[in-house]
């Protein structure tokens, strides 16, 4: 049977395509869909032993079944569930090109019971000064397996309300394309009634979430070199 693969990142960049398809033997499972993909397109060989797959949407280990009518993904750790309908705080989720409205995104969240709003924003920094990026950076680009990404940040909004379930309501924005120094790159806020109940650790807990299990990508470009840049933290199935 034929899978169809989606693929993101470095591994788009190494395979030449954001979409590859691969034949493989019923039943299958993603440890046998990694073995066709190393065989059939051996650009990717030696991404493969981190490289994270989804399937439907959802963190895949090897034993995950898969099949031709999946939506599989693979894509590399990240930069850095299910949906939002009935989350039972006020949200704001987007994946977006568009400048940030910080004054709208509060006011999705506010309300009379509303005292305390806490916010994290994230912006592009000219000077990197880590090991193997560019020195200085002229512009970063970022890119999201999107559809994913907003159930991610559902599922990262349910993990707040359970730590701190006086937070009220969450809102977490990531912007894609190409962003240029000085400009606002992630969004993330927490409110509540008060100051004093959990607002500030729940913001916290949001960026550092994001940046583990919502499917996000950035570019490091200077003047000489581009380098995608890849987390340390691998999801599981339990990330789910």
């Amino acid at each position: 049977m034929e899978i169809q693969i989606k693929l993101f990142a470095t591994l788009k960049d190494k395979a030449g395509s954001n979409k590859i398809s691969v034949t493989v033997a019923e039943p299958a499972t993603v440890a046998t869909l990694l073995e066709a993909v190393g065989a059939a397109y051996p650009a990717l060989q030696t991404s493969l032993p981190i490289a994270l797959v989804s399937v439907n949407k959802a963190f895949a280990g090897r034993d995950t079944a898969v099949s031709p009518q999946d939506e599989v993904a693979m894509f590399p750790p990240v930069s850095g569930g299910s949906g939002a309908d009935d989350l039972p705080h006020p949200t704001y989720f987007a994946v977006t090109t568009e400048p940030l409205d910080i004054d709208a995104i509060h006011a999705q969240l506010t309300s009379p019971e509303i005292g305390a709003v806490v916010s994290f924003t994230g912006f592009v920094r000219g000077q990197t000064q880590r090991d193997g990026l560019p020195p200085e950076t002229s512009y970063l680009e970022y890119e999201a397996y999107s559809e994913m990404a907003e159930l991610k940040m559902a599922q990262v909004a349910r993990e707040i309300w359970q730590k701190w379930p006086l937070v009220k309501g969450v809102a977490i924005v990531q912007r894609i394309g190409r962003l240029d120094i000085g400009e606002n790159t992630t969004f993330v806020a927490c409110a509540s009634g008060h100051r004093d109940q959990g607002v500030f650790d729940a913001a916290r807990y949001g960026i550092d979430r994001l940046k583990e299990i919502v499917p996000v990508w950035k570019k490091e470009v200077g003047e000489d070199q581009s380098v995608w840049v890849e987390g340390d933290y691998r999801p599981t199935e339990a990330d789910n």
